[in-house]
């Protein structure tokens, strides 16, 4: 291998955006940022598949959301690389107005007037944190990411709207979108890869969509009762 080949492979670093996997939730609520949210049975699993994913990948770095649900992702990897996990406050679910309501379809907080407010201005959101702050805060923490492993991997969990939002900049789509067009399924890898600082390309897998259910993998119609929103 020339001095230039070697040099240009030590230059290449991939970051992983993991989204956590399926969440105890029976009251069926947009959790949000609230505490007290944990992993599924399910949800642990798909953790372990995507551990298991990626056990032979040269992961230096983990690094997770503060929220239960996204630590108890991101251990099983960390482990199976003997590593730390770290927490970056940058990767923290999106803030919604709605948090702690339900949230399906036909039945919810939609069907309450007072509610509607909130709902005026879909470009920015009017419900919630603005979409060019999750892009800012996201980017900083994917270039944390990859300063912490450069010349190698890094996977870093987070949650559904901001890892689709920083996708979509990076991409150059708009931010604003429908939410039920997102490709980010459950335990979900959104991989960015770097020739320096640079993201030369994205690529998006799906380790553990078998443990899936149906109405929250990517593309699937909503089911009464049954909201995508509560496994932001």
């Amino acid at each position: 291998m020339s001095e230039n080949s070697a040099n240009g492979k030590k230059d290449i670093t991939v970051v992983h955006l993991m989204r956590h996997g399926e969440v105890h939730n029976p009251d069926g609520v947009l959790y949000g940022r609230r505490s007290g949210y944990h992993l599924s049975e399910l949800g642990r699993k798909m953790a372990d598949r995507v551990a298991e994913h990626l056990e032979k990948r040269d992961v230096t770095h983990v690094v997770a959301s503060p929220l239960e649900r996204a630590q108890e992702t991101a251990t099983p990897v960390a482990t199976s690389h003997g590593l730390d996990l770290a927490v970056d406050e940058r990767l923290i679910e999106a803030a919604n107005v709605f948090e702690g309501k339900t949230f399906g379809v036909g039945d919810g907080a939609l069907r309450k007037p007072d509610n509607w407010k909130h709902l005026t201005n879909p470009f920015k959101p009017s419900w919630g944190e603005p979409y060019i702050e999750q892009v800012v805060r996201m980017m900083g923490a994917l270039d944390a990411a990859r300063d912490a492993a450069r010349g190698h991997e890094a996977v870093c969990v987070s949650h559904q709207l901001p890892i689709w939002i920083v996708r979509s900049f990076v991409e150059r789509r708009r931010l604003w979108h429908d939410p039920r067009k997102r490709q980010c399924t459950l335990a979900s890898l959104t991989s960015f890869t770097y020739q320096g600082d640079k993201i030369v390309s994205v690529g998006y897998t799906e380790p553990a969509v078998d443990l899936v259910p149906a109405h929250l993998r990517a593309g699937a119609k909503p089911v009464k009762g049954k909201s995508k929103a509560f496994g932001a």
